[in-house]
């Protein structure tokens, strides 16, 4: 179902939002771009995909018009997050596929406002899709839900082969920073087998620098029957990761010491600390340098 607004045709989620929220940019999460920011955060409603674990699964499975509330035009959402303080829009909750030409010219309208833009996706998006929705975008999070295709069908509907190739595209035909999350769910994606291919994939076919993300499951949705993803499993999972050769991986949704820290590749001494989603320091260089023993740290800093 389509609507005119203002003489142009566009879907019915065009300039309306599930809510708006300032975030710390660790929230979406993306640790190496502009670390310790204010996001300012949108979504609409809808999704491409039918997770079976979504923690937006009452925004992400709305089929109708009932859970869009707020009205803002692009330049109203520019002119909300420079006024917030915020450095960056992000297009979040559901996932910006689904409201591409409202993301594209929120997109825009930021960047004429010397703000930045970021997507929190699934990557599920045919290739001509992703040219579009991520030409003006300066940063991106994609969930690699699992590395197994019966996942994908079973558990989310989708292909794990086409995120793949998004995945790619963006690492290496674009200038957007990205990052990769991963949810771990016990019994359906936490084996040392399927991480080893996982992490083994990202570190060969994306690149070292790129950092991944391993988050605990918690029940929700249509899988409240699994439990939560044990601490054990995801300081594993790290250190598969990091045995595999990628330099950043990190752990979310729990409480770890050092489990969300920035470490120099080159002398291991911790470069942005955090506790939570909040900065407690951070020693890098404006051009993204360890100040120890001046070895490159891959990210946006300044």
């Amino acid at each position: 179902m389509r609507q005119n607004l203002g003489g142009k045709l566009d879907l019915t989620t065009y300039g309306r939002s599930s809510g708006f929220a300032v975030d710390p940019v660790e929230k979406k999460p993306l640790y190496h771009f502009l670390p310790g920011s204010d996001v300012f955060s949108f979504g609409t409603a809808g999704c491409n995909l039918s997770c079976r674990f979504c923690q937006n699964w009452d925004i992400s499975t709305a089929r109708d018009m009932d859970r869009l509330m707020a009205q803002a035009t692009p330049e109203e959402i520019a002119a909300a997050a420079k006024r917030t303080g915020c450095q960056s829009v992000a297009y979040t909750y559901n996932d910006p596929i689904i409201f591409t030409e409202y993301a594209v010219d929120a997109a825009l309208a930021a960047r004429a406002d010397g703000l930045y833009s970021i997507v929190v996706s699934a990557g599920y998006i045919t290739p001509a899709g992703a040219a579009d929705l991520f030409g003006p975008i300066d940063a991106a999070n994609i969930d690699l839900k699992s590395f197994e295709p019966e996942f994908y069908r079973k558990i989310t509907g989708g292909r794990l082969d086409v995120v793949l190739d998004v995945l790619r595209y963006l690492v290496h035909e674009t200038t957007v920073w990205t990052e990769v999350t991963t949810l771990v769910i016990p019994g359906l994606n936490d084996s040392p087998s399927e991480l080893g291919r996982l992490t083994e994939w990202v570190a060969g076919e994306l690149g070292p620098d790129v950092p991944l993300h391993f988050s605990a499951f918690h029940p929700a949705a249509r899988m409240t029957n699994r439990p939560v993803t044990p601490l054990a499993t995801l300081r594993q999972a790290r250190d598969i990761g990091l045995a595999n050769g990628l330099r950043y991986v990190y752990l979310g949704n729990v409480a770890e010491p050092g489990g969300s820290v920035t470490v120099c590749p080159g002398c291991r001494t911790g470069l942005v600390v955090r506790f939570g989603y909040q900065v407690a320091d951070q020693r890098l260089t404006p051009d993204g340098l360890c100040p120890e023993c001046g070895q490159t740290v891959a990210g946006r800093w300044a």
